[in-house]
């Protein structure tokens, strides 16, 4: 008998959802079949349909664990509203890398295209949660520098979509540490808020 025959049930589960995860971080939830994940992880299909109901099942779960541990990361750095506006631009930054560091295929799986499920439950919607929590961090930054209130959505946005690509480009191009990346984001993220003006104008197009 081999020894994946012996596996648990709850092996088996965590056995097809780590295969899975790698099959849909490599090629995207649409070019995987639930042949190809039942192939990899050397058992028939029937037992993927039986744990997870198919490729649709499989994939919401791998989505949902990430999600949650990404969430986690994040909502932790941005969590002490007493932390120097720097400060936790810094952590911020450094939750994201860590993430993509220990998860990579995690992280590609979020960041890929996903099929037509709840929207509520995909990466853009998190993202749009871990905006607004930068708002209410930023309304108090702003007002101490009597900045107008009426662009911090945008400089939310802008934050942490700056910080989520740039991290989704350093998760296939590894040439720097994720300290040196992250001290990257914060000296063009710290900087420009630091030198923000009231009124801003265009200069040279009109």
């Amino acid at each position: 008998m081999s020894g994946t025959s012996r596996m648990t049930a709850l092996q088996r589960r965590e056995q097809l959802i780590a295969v899975a995860r790698s099959l849909f971080a490599a090629k995207g939830f649409a070019a995987v079949s639930v042949e190809e994940i039942a192939a990899s992880a050397k058992v028939s299909k029937p037992i993927v349909y039986e744990h997870f109901g198919g490729k649709e099942g499989l994939y919401a779960v791998i989505v949902d664990r990430e999600m949650q541990s990404l969430t986690e990361a994040l909502t932790a750095s941005l969590a002490n509203p007493e932390d120097h506006s720097r400060q936790i631009v810094e952590k911020a930054a450094m939750a994201l890398l860590t993430y993509i560091e220990n998860n990579p295929d995690g992280f590609q799986v979020l960041v890929r295209d996903s099929p037509s499920t709840d929207p509520s439950g995909s990466f853009s919607s998190l993202l749009g949660d871990i905006s607004i929590r930068v708002e209410e961090l930023l309304v108090e930054a702003f007002k101490k520098r009597r900045i107008p209130a009426k662009g911090v959505p945008y400089y939310a946005q802008m934050l942490v979509g700056m910080t989520v690509f740039t991290g989704q480009y350093w998760s296939t191009h590894r040439k720097l540490s994720k300290e040196q990346l992250a001290a990257y984001i914060v000296n063009m993220a710290w900087n420009g808020i630091s030198n923000l003006v009231p009124k801003p104008e265009l200069k040279y197009v009109k």
